[in-house]
């Protein structure tokens, strides 16, 4: 039976898209700066699968003879962020930019979500999310109102303190407030934010939940299942589509555990697609601007690759990739719009290292044409690529 698992990188962008100086991201480049920044990358076992060969880094010279297809992926859609990037990489484009709020939501939309869930709100700006928590913590704690926040992406953001606000309520909240933001204010994504600790030293903790748009079908990931082939979500990928076409889902509260139920069900399954995000490069590397700990995330999977690598059957597909950028050595702390990552292996694959520049719904087309045995169809976007 065919198998297949897409790994997605999160955030780790490989240079910046023809369009890039529209969202202001212009020489943003962050596969490529962390290198630079860290004195050149410690990733032996990625640099084996071929990733020097996608563009220039520092530490990582290209592997000619490398068993896989590499390559960078351009975006169609209208967007820089973690919905619009997954979304297309299963050929969902988004035509529209989703609504951004750099100055708050208008006064109609916070006052209907403070009077449908019975909390006041404090905060209704663009503002980081840690330094936000900090900033009205303590103020929350004394009153109980919600921390309304948002980014330079499409989001809804409720910050709210455990021992305040049961995690229940928190997420009652949120599911509220995507029922309230309609057109023209349908944000991608709503997220609950917790957070514990006392004043001066409030943290996020693991709980955090993402309420998405349900994405367009068909799509890949619809006509997989329409196919019988079942759909495994890892990480927060069952959040980013909105549950829908996903058959099983295993949250995992750091890249550690999504790595390892990865490879558990490698292990397990006997089909099916494995699709699996890991997100701490973008939420705790890339908005804090820590090109360091960006490199320590990579070797944490890199370390883990060759477990990855050995739980494949001889007729599996892997793909590595990535959704966007975040380049952590520009002084913006939000995504960057850059080419996505493509690593494609197959055991027993042999070299030349070949290359395949593409876009990003490409990566959902070779999926399908992998496990179906079939061509995906003509009214999608992607062109599958053989690896």
């Amino acid at each position: 039976m065919s198998r297949a698992a897409v790994i997605v990188l999160d955030a780790v962008g490989v240079g910046e898209l023809p369009d890039a100086a529209a969202y202001g991201d212009e020489g943003s480049s962050t596969l490529q700066h962390v290198a630079s920044a860290v004195g050149g990358l410690a990733l032996p076992n990625l640099q084996r699968l071929g990733l020097g060969s996608v563009q220039e880094l520092d530490g990582c010279p290209p592997a000619p003879d490398a068993p896989a297809v590499v390559g960078r992926l351009r975006e169609r859609s209208a967007g820089k962020d973690t919905t619009t990037g997954h979304w297309e990489l299963v050929g969902v484009v988004t035509e529209v930019a989703m609504p951004t709020y750099p100055h708050g939501f208008p006064p109609e939309v916070v006052e209907a979500f403070s009077a449908a869930t019975g909390r006041g709100v404090i905060g209704n700006e663009a503002a980081s999310g840690t330094e936000i928590i900090e900033r009205l913590g303590d103020e929350h704690v004394a009153t109980g109102k919600w921390i309304v926040y948002t980014s330079a992406d499409s989001v809804f953001q409720v910050a709210a303190h455990e021992d305040v606000v049961p995690l229940e309520e928190l997420y009652a909240a949120c599911r509220t407030a995507r029922a309230l933001l309609e057109p023209p204010h349908a944000v991608g994504r709503v997220i609950a934010r917790p957070f514990i600790g006392g004043s001066g030293a409030y943290r996020r903790t693991g709980h955090r939940h993402d309420f998405s748009l349900e994405p367009t079908r068909p799509n890949h990931l619809s006509r997989l299942r329409e196919a019988g082939v079942a759909v495994h979500g890892v990480g927060k990928i069952a959040d980013v589509f909105a549950g829908l076409d996903v058959d099983t889902s295993a949250p995992a509260g750091s890249n550690a555990a999504g790595i390892e139920e990865t490879v558990r069900l490698l292990r397990e399954l006997e089909d099916g697609l494995v699709f699996t995000n890991l997100v701490e490069t973008d939420m705790v590397y890339g908005h804090r601007n820590d090109p360091e700990g960006f490199h320590r995330s990579l070797q944490e999977f890199d370390a883990a690759l060759p477990t990855i690598l050995d739980a494949l059957r001889p007729d599996d597909l892997l793909v590595i990739c990535s959704d966007h950028g975040c380049d952590p050595t520009t002084p913006s702390t939000d995504h960057s719009r850059e080419h996505a990552l493509l690593l494609a292996h197959r055991p027993g694959a042999a070299g030349p290292v070949r290359r395949h520049d593409g876009w990003f719904s490409d990566v959902g087309a070779t999926c399908y044409r992998h496990l179906t045995g079939r061509e995906p169809g003509a009214d999608l976007p992607g062109d599958a690529f053989s690896v």
